[in-house]
């Protein structure tokens, strides 16, 4: 069956394994696996991506990630060529080092971010590569070692994935010990592995298209989630503006800033400020909503004109677009007002 497009866009949460071509080893020594994590920081602190949870075994790789501004096929063109690269010129060796095209799974949030983590992180324990629980603490190749404390990784984000278990930095470390720990009695998990491998082809626009087709979207091996997330990836593709639209939405963005601030009562520089008070992260919630939903502009860039991270823009849409239903507010006429202003 031919492959079909990689489902790609921006702020999405994914599933990536890399594998080494016939089962070879893509990491020989300690250097190698430093060089690969290097600029896996580099990206993640270049605001490319979040990482959220990976894990380096012998002949292949897993990482959880959140795309940024850019697609995820560019980024991982970056980390994987650039690798590859030095890897083959340190061995003096030729030819190819991965198998194919990596695989990516598109990951619904909930509740997959922690079973996801605590999967990938268990990889190397399942694979004999540490011996126990207390081993995989001390292993420096995966992100583990950062969320029990053991290991600093600044560009790692750490606080996200601890901060979906509980308040506090140290109850939140013991439920995620308890919670993987519990995951060793469950083996290896192939329902979490996903589906085919497969490649963008231009983003939910092309995705959409596939729709029409044969594809089977509330059970789209290349999703792990239920059938209504699948679904409701095809009814929020946002539209794609290029060129002159995608100036004009953003010269609109500050007339969208002023009518949300105008309307939830806070001063449009609170809300481009990144200030956390309730009414302005609200407030900040809905314009990010319209922003990427009805102007069609990238959440990462979209986070930066507002003072956050892409990856707090993305689960701020849906709370940003019920409460602009709650206050009688329709997106689709802020969009255009605000447009009609850059005209």
């Amino acid at each position: 069956m031919p492959r079909g497009p990689r489902l790609d866009a921006p702020g999405t949460l994914h599933h990536v394994m890399v594998r080494g071509i016939e089962g070879r080893a893509i990491f020989r020594d300690d250097l190698d696996r430093k060089d690969f994590v290097r600029r896996l920081a580099g990206l993640a602190e270049a605001d490319d991506m979040a990482v959220y949870a990976w894990a380096l075994l012998p002949n292949h790789a897993h990482l959880l990630v959140r795309t940024g501004s850019g697609p995820l096929a560019r980024v991982m063109r970056s980390l994987l060529t650039g690798y590859a690269g030095a890897f083959n010129r340190r061995h003096r060796r030729r030819g190819h080092l991965f198998q194919n095209r990596y695989k990516s799974i598109v990951v619904e949030e909930e509740p997959y971010l922690l079973e996801l983590t605590r999967y990938i992180h268990l990889n190397p324990l399942r694979a004999g590569v540490v011996a126990d629980l207390k081993a995989l603490e001390r292993y420096p190749w995966s992100g583990h070692s950062a969320l029990v404390g053991r290991l600093a990784r600044p560009w790692q984000a750490v606080a996200e994935v601890l901060g979906q278990l509980a308040a506090s930095r140290a109850a939140a470390c013991r439920q995620y010990r308890a919670l993987v720990a519990d995951g060793v009695r469950q083996g290896r998990r192939p329902e979490l592995g996903g589906g085919g491998l497969r490649r963008s082809a231009g983003g939910w626009a092309a995705v959409a298209a596939l729709g029409r087709g044969r594809e089977s979207w509330a059970f789209d091996e290349r999703v792990l989630g239920s059938g209504p997330f699948v679904e409701r990836i095809l009814q929020e593709i946002p539209p794609s503006p290029r060129g002159g639209a995608m100036a004009r939405a953003w010269e609109a963005f500050p007339a969208l800033v002023d009518a949300i601030a105008e309307a939830w009562e806070v001063q449009p520089a609170e809300i481009r400020s990144g200030n956390r008070r309730r009414e302005v992260a609200r407030a900040r919630a809905a314009v990010a909503a319209v922003a990427v939903r009805y102007f069609g502009l990238p959440a990462a860039r979209v986070g930066g004109a507002l003072g956050v991270s892409g990856a707090a823009i993305v689960p701020a849409i849906a709370r940003g677009l019920e409460d602009l239903r709650a206050r009688r507010l329709n997106p689709d006429r802020l969009a255009k007002a605000a447009l009609r202003k850059v005209n």
